[in-house]
């Protein structure tokens, strides 16, 4: 009897989810030969360098970054290019010591991802020093010309750690 309700079952949940549309992103295929595997490790050699000159030349007119923390779905959001290049600049201020290591890239035609490990210490409010080393993500989407869009930053939720001053 039981396995009679399972078919039953399987047969309901096949029917139910070809009746209901599910919401669907398609992202178009911007095929770009212009975006390389260089040209993700040129940006992310940019970062290690706190240039924010040469970051800004990776990124399009009407580009977005997406921080790893803030109040939105998205994290705190820097839309346009003046916005973008505050957003970087406070990655470099919160950070003085960012550093970006072991990053490895992948391609689609229209996106690009960088994982790599965050490294930085920042100072609180009561003068002592707390380190963030977590393994985080980068998830671009490109334009037609090969310039970065959106720079949709992830980092895992490691607690930070007191740093010695020693260590510093």
């Amino acid at each position: 009897m039981s396995i009679v309700w399972i078919l039953i079952s399987c047969l309901l949940v096949s029917i139910i989810a070809t009746e209901v549309e599910l919401p669907v992103s398609v992202q178009g295929d911007i095929t770009s030969p212009l975006v390389t595997l260089g040209t993700l490790q040129a940006f992310s050699d940019a970062w290690n360098e706190h240039d924010l000159d040469k970051l800004m030349s990776f990124m399009s007119d009407d580009c977005e970054f997406h921080a790893v923390a803030g109040p939105d779905l998205l994290g705190k959001s820097w839309i346009g290019r003046e916005s973008v290049r505050e957003g970087f600049s406070q990655a470099f201020v919160t950070f003085p010591d960012a550093r970006w290591i072991h990053p490895v890239h992948f391609l689609s035609p229209s996106r690009g991802v960088t994982e790599s490990t965050f490294v930085g210490t920042r100072k609180t409010a009561d003068g002592s020093h707390l380190k963030v080393e977590a393994r985080m993500v980068d998830i671009f989407t490109f334009d037609e010309q090969g310039k970065i869009k959106v720079k949709n930053a992830f980092r895992k939720d490691r607690p930070p750690f007191p740093v010695s001053a020693k260590s510093k």
